[in-house]
């Protein structure tokens, strides 16, 4: 267990120096001259040059890696060419909206996919399974702003039940903290909710034909115990693996649903920085994703562990 644990960690820091050079890289393989995008029409060649240099762009892309690199381990993701605050403040800053909107919809997600995909693999080829195989169709279908949209103008504009917009820390309480972000978190979790639950069914189906299933049902084991004790965990791996692998569609979706209902987070963050080409926040956001996306898998890579013994040698 030690080992595998060990190897998988060891093969994680190759990865991450990838995703570093490439978010690095971004300043280089957006289109067009960042100094003179930066700089206006209005700018002179010197004021380009000027921009350029402060940049660091008149000098060698190894060396601006490197020094880039190593002001990163130290914490240090550089300053906004906007704002002139510090890249990690301003994270810090928008963190806890998207923090709590993806804890919020994985917990949700998890909570009514996996039940969902058992039921609808228990009653195959009943309406419970076409029911719940048509949600999942919808929920994957459908783009996230379109349901943002559609639960803004029905319960909060039509309705009036809740918050179209905006964000409650829950230090100040947990119910204006989940009245804030219950709807983001629904309208981003419907296409999560819909992968997991697809994949949960398809799995069950195959593990619920097996020999032992048919055993533990001649010894009376009873229906519950077959499905969630039983069936589910040896399913368990193929929903891990598409828990882990959905995770960046999460954090993709976090991006429009924050746009959608004015979150204050890293989405918002991230939109801003783009449509001003702030390269510094754009590379630090994006390292940050990268590296929880890695993390993310790095985990679900450990847990495998826990649902198959056979994968820790």
């Amino acid at each position: 267990m030690l080992a595998y644990a060990t190897r998988r960690v060891l093969a994680t820091i190759p990865v991450i120096l990838i995703v570093a050079l490439f978010v690095f890289s971004l300043l280089y393989i957006a289109p067009g001259d960042p100094a003179a995008i930066i700089a206006g029409d209005q700018a002179t060649p010197d004021d380009v040059e000027r921009i350029r240099a402060s940049l660091g762009l008149d000098r060698p892309f190894v060396i601006r890696f490197v020094d880039w690199l190593w002001s990163v381990l130290q914490g240090d993701l550089g300053n906004s060419i906007f704002t002139n605050l510090p890249v990690s403040h301003m994270i810090q800053q928008r963190i806890e909206p998207t923090l709590s909107l993806m804890a919020l919809t994985l917990t949700l997600s998890l909570s009514f996919a996996i039940p969902m995909g058992v039921i609808a693999a228990w009653k195959h080829g009943t309406w419970i399974d076409r029911l719940v195989m048509m949600t999942a169709v919808f929920g994957f279908s459908t783009p996230v702003f379109v349901i943002g949209y559609l639960l803004a103008f029905v319960f909060a504009l039509k309705l009036d039940w809740l918050p179209v917009q905006g964000f409650t820390s829950i230090s100040h309480g947990l119910l204006p903290f989940l009245r804030n972000l219950i709807l983001p978190a629904v309208a981003l979790g419907l296409v999560y909710m819909a992968l997991i639950a697809r994949i949960t069914r398809a799995t069950m189906l195959d593990v619920l034909s097996q020999d032992y299933v048919r055993t533990a049902k001649a010894k009376g084991v009873g229906q519950r115990g077959i499905l969630f004790l039983h069936a589910l965990k040896n399913a368990a791996v193929p929903i891990v693996t598409i828990v882990g692998i959905g995770f960046a569609a999460l954090i993709g979706g976090a991006v429009v649903t924050e746009s959608v209902f004015a979150i204050p987070g890293l989405g918002r963050l991230t939109v801003d920085a783009i449509l001003r080409r702030d390269y510094p926040v754009i590379q630090g956001v994006v390292l940050l994703f990268s590296c929880v996306y890695v993390v993310v898998n790095l985990i679900v890579d450990l847990l495998y562990t826990l649902f198959d013994p056979r994968i820790r040698y």
